[in-house]
């Protein structure tokens, strides 16, 4: 097997790569923008992609062997919201997209994307907003019902707002505020799952340019609905087993950590496959990669999906402990080279034999 090495190069390309990528607004579902980027840079390292009728992309990297074909996936689609009505006063009223609580996304600055792609920026606020006006602003119910955008513009009205070109079931979108510190700290919205897609293009990255072939064909899907439940519901029919690269979760009595890769074995949608989770921690063993077991209960991923969805698979889940999921997230660059390693490990990487070019 070729070195598992994490070279300075691959990190830059994986941190470069994912500060881009955070910074592209992509609440489920309105993905279009995000996945192009990536489409792009698979195509920038010679793989064939194509997209699914729901928006996916599906890359393919051919394999020594073509019997059979194995598949991972990582979900570029974020946490955001969607207008749900506006207000006489000028401000906007929203509904969830994705599970969050309100108090992640209270006072972050956001954008609006009208259906005829304007932008405008705007500020998630609560309705008593400041304890120099409101008697309730400390002990108001955090609830979709008592939030508010806040939009930076001259409105006063609903029809000033509508007048933007403005209305109900335009995105929002969730600024990332990312930062990369010297200690090694990512800090970022969005990290869930886009910290997984920059591992996986950084993979493809080194395959391509180090003339690198998995053992078997892989595709590697990049989905636009997780968030929503049903990201990989759908997948391709060849693929024997799959899986998910997305965020290793921190808290409570969890093993997880942000310098390490979690493999999990369990979360709220059942046990994933036995035989394929003991195989990614023996190669996790085998390979000196740092890296816990666990349990996340109150998680589901694309390989759940695909399982729900009636595919014949072996699942698995793996990804980068990420600190505050869902909210203010964090994870380290250990933790990023961790999962790169044992993605690596997994796809068993020799040089071309002449298969593929």
């Amino acid at each position: 097997m070729p070195t598992l090495d994490f070279s300075k190069e691959t990190s830059d390309y994986i941190i470069k790569t994912l500060q881009t990528l955070v910074n592209i607004p992509s609440p489920s579902g309105f993905t279009k923008k995000a996945m192009d980027f990536v489409k792009g840079e698979a195509e920038r390292f010679g793989y064939a992609c194509e997209m699914s009728k729901k928006g996916g992309l599906i890359i393919t990297v051919e394999g020594r062997q073509d019997d059979e074909t194995i598949g991972l996936s990582a979900h570029v689609d974020t946490l955001g919201a969607m207008v749900r009505s506006v207000n006489s006063d000028g401000t906007l009223q929203f509904t969830m997209v994705g599970g969050y609580t309100m108090h992640s996304v209270e006072g972050s600055y956001c954008k609006i994307h009208t259906r005829d792609n304007k932008v405008y920026t705007g500020t998630i606020l609560i309705k008593s907003s400041s304890v120099h006006s409101y008697d309730d602003a400390r002990t108001m119910e955090r609830t979709e019902k008592n939030m508010v955008v806040r939009i930076d513009e001259i409105v006063n009205s609903k029809e000033d707002v509508l007048s933007l070109g403005i209305n109900n079931g335009d995105y929002i979108s969730f600024d990332a505020e990312f930062e990369y510190t010297e200690k090694g700290f990512i800090k970022s919205r969005h990290l869930d799952d886009k910290a997984s897609v920059a591992v996986l293009l950084g993979v493809l990255k080194e395959m391509s340019e180090n003339k690198l072939v998995p053992d078997r064909r892989t595709k590697i899907l990049i989905s636009n609905y997780e968030e929503g439940g049903f990201g990989a519901s759908w997948i391709p029919e060849d693929i024997t087993e799959f899986i998910a690269v997305d965020m290793g979760v921190i808290g409570d009595d969890l093993n997880g950590s942000e310098y390490k890769v979690s493999i999990c074995a369990k979360d709220s949608s059942g046990p994933y496959d036995y035989e394929l989770t003991g195989r990614l921690i023996s190669l996790a063993k085998e390979n000196n990669i740092d890296y816990v077991v666990d349990i996340f209960p109150h998680y589901g991923s694309d390989v759940s999906a695909a399982l729900q969805g009636g595919n014949n698979i072996k699942g698995a889940l793996i990804g980068q402990g990420v600190h505050s999921s869902h909210g203010m997230e964090r994870t380290h660059i250990r933790g990023i080279e961790n999962t790169y390693k044992l993605i690596k490990a997994y796809l068993d990487l020799k040089k071309n034999s002449g298969i593929y070019v």
